[in-house]
């Protein structure tokens, strides 16, 4: 069998979170380290972020945010269900807990989607290329079912399903973490019939939640990424069963494979995020660390002589 070659997406999260990841997402995709990113349309650089993609036409997805910080439709941010008694979404865990007590009220996530696609719009001047959601909200039991059907009424194509290949046998994420990351793929698998009725597609391969932050290096991206061309080649025909609406090709040797990343330069403490202030992991030198191995010439080298070409959503 021919070796695949691969269209790599490195998508650069959190884009509009503050001017400081910004510029990190910029310094990134000058450098050829990231060839996309996903736009935090309630950050509090967010139109910054949008005139630069503008410019220097980088291309944007929307990074749904029901979690962190202010929603944008201003009705949303008293007495709704999606908001705290300050007005704030409830947080990565607590949309989770609220969610699980059955407080959410489904036709308010939909109005804050519409809204946040609306505002994308507004920003950047078109629709998303792709559209995902922050801290994984986006494959959340019910919450899914919305977000399909937003993705489909506006015609947007992409999503992200968040199936790490190697999450399992990964001995570097502390035991909290791994729980946390083995129910967002279990809420993943379950998205993947929701979606797929809609008519929304996803690459082949996703990777990213084991190299977040001090855990990236070259060496563990590139076991990562060869361990996941090496999974997809054995389980091949098993894969095409589970992942039924991946991207479709004539040439079954291009392999689709999306690389979450999350480069900046560290958040100063009363600067940037959502409304609330930067969080811990914005604040600490992560971000930084993984824009230093993106740009690594190792890193670039091994993407070159693996045949790996860097793409965005837009080019699928």
């Amino acid at each position: 069998m021919p070796q695949p070659r691969v269209r790599l997406i490195v998508t650069g999260d959190d884009f509009g979170y503050c001017r400081r990841r910004n510029r990190g997402i910029m310094e990134c995709f000058r450098a050829k380290a990231i060839s996309n990113a996903s736009l935090l349309v309630n950050g509090t650089a967010a139109k910054e972020a949008a005139a630069m993609a503008t410019r220097k036409k980088v291309p944007l997805g929307l990074h749904a945010n029901l979690s962190e910080g202010l929603p944008v439709s201003e009705q949303l941010r008293i007495g709704s269900s999606l908001v705290n008694k300050d007005g704030f979404f409830h947080g990565k865990m607590g949309i989770r807990e609220v969610l699980k007590s059955g407080f959410i009220n489904l036709s308010e996530v939909d109005r804050e989607l519409r809204g946040q696609v609306d505002l994308f719009c507004e920003l950047t001047g078109h629709l998303p290329y792709h559209m995902d959601g922050h801290q994984h909200v986006h494959v959340l039991p019910d919450i899914r079912d919305v977000f399909a059907q937003v993705l489909s009424d506006y015609g947007i194509l992409y999503t992200r399903i968040p199936v790490e290949p190697g999450l399992h046998c990964c001995d570097r994420i502390t035991q909290e973490l791994m729980d946390f990351y083995l129910q967002i793929e279990k809420d993943a698998f379950n998205s993947m019939d929701v979606f797929q009725r809609h008519g929304i597609r996803w690459p082949d391969i996703y990777i990213g939640l084991t190299t977040m932050g001090k855990n990236m290096s070259v060496s563990n991206l590139q076991t990562t990424i060869e361990n996941a061309i090496a999974t997809r080649k054995a389980k091949q025909h098993h894969l095409l069963d589970i992942f039924p609406a991946g991207i479709q090709r004539q040439d079954d040797t291009i392999l689709t494979m999306e690389l979450m990343v999350h480069p900046g330069y560290a958040s100063f403490p009363e600067e940037g995020g959502c409304g609330e202030g930067p969080d811990e992991f914005s604040l600490s030198a992560d971000r930084f660390h993984e824009l230093e191995i993106l740009k690594a010439p190792k890193l670039l080298k091994y993407y070159e002589q693996r045949n790996i070409h860097l793409c965005a959503f837009k080019d699928l």
